[in-house]
């Protein structure tokens, strides 16, 4: 599908100010309740209807699901009982521990949980079957609105439930995320990363336990101290392994969430203990420090009370530190700043934001592997000029997110491979060439590229001009983009989208008739031959003139030219208005395009007849036309073919376009300078 160009100019970071209400009626929660109330019915949203395309979008329920409200299902329904907390989160028959691992974590965090979760809500008196829910998407905060009524097989719900019957604030919550992003079955798989940033808008980092820095403990610590959500996971050697369980109760291809971190005195030496929590609500480690362990024998019921420790079922269990080490893989933490976890002191971090598109054809370059298209790519520049307190450079954090993937999954869209690389500037503006990245290696760049939402790495680099390019791996791949730059001082960003500009030569004088060149002589009787006596040709007997031509010009190997392109040429050329062109208009006309074809012959790299769509920009440069990217996408869509190639005829139309246009515009502009002279005069 075509991705329209976004404008990726900086913008300011989301305020934690109201969300947008992105109900298709366009009204909010408050007006939307209200008005339920005023006519006593409960709410039914036609966005997210009760119905099977809710459900899934490749496959039909496995059982008949029957969507019921909560006063169906119990009789006393509560939105939260005794607060939410992290033990409400039960995982039902969907893939999406990813998504229940992060609303663990959320609950350690009661400020952050109520902007995600208005407390406020109930089913008492003022109930109208309507809830809301705020996630961060793209920069900004929206405000998601949904009726109640969830599926359900024999009066139990089938997806995230509490482990309260009675209690809906957690399935509500997984309705709300599944109609943000199309439909239930778009949660299924994920990085708990993902709804841990649309959760917080935090910037999210990863880290491999096994090669972990040594004060991996420390950092872990302060992480939770500084309420950053963390969550864990085991990695798997083949698809055959997901969700299969260890000889130690662990669960394979799993999210976990990490709900605490602490030291225990035992037998007079401290120990290092992490609390793990699986989203099951269920099935736990059995290893040393586990539920019904030796090891809390030797330990005093006062300190047991003051970790929370409970033998019981819940899915949440606390290991040595050590053990985690060995049967763990992977960790993310969504920090709520920036700020690096290695450091002690807490900084402001300044943001900048920019939205852009990779579109095939002109933008979608792919990555440096690809030289001939990488050039193509937006381009960032980044002005670092102050150095860190103390320090000689400047860090900031470059986290690059791939947009609505999870919903447009339903047309068959997967998460791309995307990832981004950072250049010394050469203290030029405008877009950099091919030739600036084939003698150029990077300062910097993403640590993979990898099939996640987000790539995100901290940077130390010297103060100075960089230029950033993100990509996808492979070229020619579309999808919207993200990028949001976190610096420790005041970082300049901007985007090398290049200023429209015309740079046209004054069209030559026709020669008269006794100083005609031997090319000259040989149309004009051509000319003479074809058009008569008045010496005009109409845009057929053009299209015979030009293609004979042409087929005599050795090294073209052009289709030919179309009678639209001769159609055209004429409106371009003809100065009397009668839809013939004079033969000095053709003159004048032939030598644009002997130009046109050298500007075309030197782009056409393999002189098969057509040139790459990707080398339009640099071929309308040298035409005179300077573009901005969302002109070159619209362009390419017109005018390259499924294979990404422009043949002649439609370069040359593409070009006559242009100048008509350039020509209007020049008018518009004299015409108003004529207007603001006038009433200065005035």
């Amino acid at each position: 599908m075509p991705y329209l160009y976004q404008d990726s100019k900086p913008r300011p970071p989301a305020l934690p100010g109201a969300a947008r209400a992105t109900h298709s009626s366009g009204k909010g929660y408050q007006e939307l309740k209200q008005e339920c109330l005023r006519k006593g019915v409960l709410f039914e949203d036609p966005d997210f209807p009760a119905c099977n395309s809710s459900l899934f979008f490749s496959e039909k329920p496995p059982i008949p699901f029957i969507w019921k409200r909560p006063g169906d299902i119990v009789k006393d329904p509560k939105f939260t009982v005794g607060g939410a907390t992290r033990t409400d989160i039960c995982q039902g028959d969907l893939g999406d521990c990813w998504l229940l691992a992060a609303i663990a974590s959320l609950t350690l965090n009661e400020k952050t949980l109520s902007r995600v979760v208005p407390l406020d809500q109930n089913f008492g008196p003022d109930y109208a079957g309507i809830f809301h829910f705020q996630f961060w998407q793209h920069n900004e905060w929206v405000d998601v609105v949904i009726d109640d009524r969830l599926p359900t097989f024999k009066g139990r719900l089938v997806f995230l439930h509490s482990a309260e019957h009675n209690e809906f604030w957690s399935a509500l919550l997984e309705k709300a995320y599944a109609k943000l992003n199309g439909s239930y079955e778009a949660l299924k798989g994920g990085s708990t990363i993902e709804a841990m940033e649309d959760f917080t808008g935090g910037v999210g980092e990863m880290y491999e336990v096994k090669k972990a820095p040594d004060n991996f403990y420390e950092i872990l610590e302060k992480a939770l101290q500084r309420c950053s959500m963390v969550g864990c996971s085991i990695d798997t050697s083949s698809a055959a392994e997901s969700e299969a369980k260890t000889p130690f109760g662990l669960i394979k291809g799993h999210a976990y969430s990490m709900t605490g971190i602490d030291e225990v005195s035992y037998r007079g030496r401290q120990v290092q203990l992490i609390r793990i929590r699986n989203p099951w609500g269920q099935v736990e480690w059995n290893g040393p420090w586990s539920d019904n362990s030796l090891e809390w024998r030797s330990v005093s019921p006062s300190e047991q009370r003051r970790l929370s420790q409970a033998a019981l079922d819940d899915g949440e269990f606390w290991m040595k530190f050590e053990d985690f080490k060995v049967h763990f893989d992977k960790v993310e933490i969504c920090n709520l700043t920036p700020d690096a976890l290695e450091d002690s002191t807490a900084h402001k971090w300044e943001v900048t934001i920019h939205q852009g598109s990779w579109v095939r054809g002109s933008t979608a370059g792919g990555c440096r592997n690809f030289l001939e298209t990488f050039w193509t790519n937006p381009q960032i520049k980044l002005h670092l000029t102050e150095k860190d307190d103390g320090q000689d450079d400047c860090t900031f954090i470059a986290a690059l997110m791939q947009k609505d993937r999870r919903k447009l999954k339903k047309l068959g869209a997967e998460m791309l491979t995307i990832g981004y690389s950072i250049y010394e500037s050469p203290g030029r503006d405008g877009h950099l060439g091919k030739d600036f990245f084939r003698y150029h290696p990077s300062k910097a760049r993403s640590k993979t590229y990898i099939n996640l939402r987000e790539v995100s790495n901290r940077f130390k680099l010297p103060p100075g001009d960089y230029i950033l390019v993100p990509t996808t791996f492979e070229p020619h791949q579309e999808a919207d983009f993200c990028l949001r730059i976190f610096s420790e001082k005041k970082a300049i960003t901007e985007d090398l989208d290049e200023n429209v500009a015309i740079d046209l030569p004054e069209p030559p004088n026709p020669t008269p008739s006794p100083q005609e060149t031997e090319e000259e002589k040989q149309f004009r009787a051509l000319f003479e031959q074809i058009s008569g006596k008045d010496m005009e040709i109409a845009a057929e007997e053009l299209e015979y003139v030009l293609n004979a031509v042409l087929k005599k010009t050795k090294n073209i190997k052009f289709k030919n030219l179309s009678l639209i392109s001769c159609r055209n040429i004429i409106s371009l050329m003809d100065t009397s208005g009668n839809g013939k062109l004079e033969f000095n208009e053709f003159k004048v006309f032939w030598e644009k395009m002997k130009t046109w074809i050298n500007i075309f012959l030197q782009f056409d790299f393999d002189k098969s007849g057509s040139m790459s769509s990707y080398e339009l920009r640099s071929a309308l440069k040298a035409a005179g036309y300077q573009l901005n990217n969302n002109l070159l996408q619209l362009i390419v869509l017109r005018y390259s073919d499924e294979q990404f190639q422009i043949e002649f005829d439609d370069f040359l139309n593409c070009l006559i376009r242009l100048e008509n246009a350039s020509r209007v515009f020049q008018a518009l502009s004299v015409k108003n300078k004529d207007l603001i002279n006038l009433n200065i005069g005035e």
